[in-house]
C-alpha cells in the first residue's frame, strides 16, 4: 500500500539548507511535477482511514491543497484554505505561526462554530504550523474530527498529541545526506 508515495520518497533528492537536510518532493515542494496518479493513491488511502464525517476538508496554503482538492472532490465535500494573506472578510480569524524554516500570519475564513473538519496536510515536522491551527479552531468553536498529515517527519505530531489531537501520519520520514528513510507506513495492510 502507498507504494508510489513510498518510491517517490526513497527517491526524492536531498540538498543541505544549513545544517538542515531538505528533502524535495511533489507533495511538499510540487518539484518536479505532481504525479495525479500520486495524489489519487494518496487521497485513496485518506478516504480509508480518516473521519470524513465532516462540514469542510480544510488545509493550509500551499502544498496541502492538491490532496485536498482530490479529496473534496472525490467526497463532494467543501474545501476550505486556511491562507497565507488577509482578505478582511467578516469573522476572518488571524493566527501566527512557526515552522522550522519560517514564521508568519495565517488567516482562516468560511467557518463558524460547530463546524466539523477534517485538517490534510502535506508535512508535519515541527508541528508549529498545525498546532497553531488547531488551537484557534477550538477558540472559534470549530471541531477538528481528523488530522492526516501525507509526510511526517521529526517529534513534530507529539505536540498535537498534548492538544487532544492524534494525527494520521501516511509515511514517516528521516532525512539524512544520505537521502530520505522510510520509518513507518500509516495502516499498511
Amino acid at each position: 500500500m502507498l507504494e508510489r508515495l513510498t518510491s517517490s520518497l526513497l527517491n526524492a533528492p536531498v540538498i543541505k539548507r544549513g545544517e538542515y537536510n531538505y528533502f524535495i518532493h511533489p507533495i511538499s515542494d510540487g518539484v518536479p511535477s505532481i504525479d495525479p496518479l500520486l495524489v489519487e493513491e494518496i487521497s485513496d488511502h485518506i478516504l480509508e482511514i480518516a473521519n470524513m464525517d465532516v462540514d469542510t476538508v480544510l488545509t493550509v496554503e500551499a502544498m496541502g491543497i492538491p490532496v485536498a482538492n482530490a479529496l473534496s472532490l472525490k467526497t463532494g465535500l467543501p474545501l476550505t484554505i486556511v491562507r497565507k494573506r488577509p482578505y478582511f472578510l467578516e469573522g476572518e480569524v488571524e493566527l501566527s505561526q512557526s515552522t522550522g524554516y519560517s514564521k508568519g500570519a495565517l488567516y482562516i475564513n468560511g467557518l463558524k462554530k460547530g463546524d466539523r473538519v477534517l485538517i490534510v496536510d502535506d508535512v508535519i515536522s515541527t508541528g508549529g504550523t498545525l498546532l497553531a491551527l488547531v488551537n484557534a479552531l477550538k477558540k472559534m468553536g470549530v471541531e477538528v474530527l481528523d488530522v492526516v498529515s501525507v509526510i511526517g517527519r521529526g517529534e513534530g505530531f507529539l505536540k498535537l498529541k498534548e492538544l487532544g489531537v492524534e494525527p494520521k501520519i501516511l509515511v514517516t520520514i528521516d532525512v539524512s545526506e544520505k537521502g530520505v528513510e522510510i520509518k513507518d507506513v500509516c495502516c499498511d495492510k
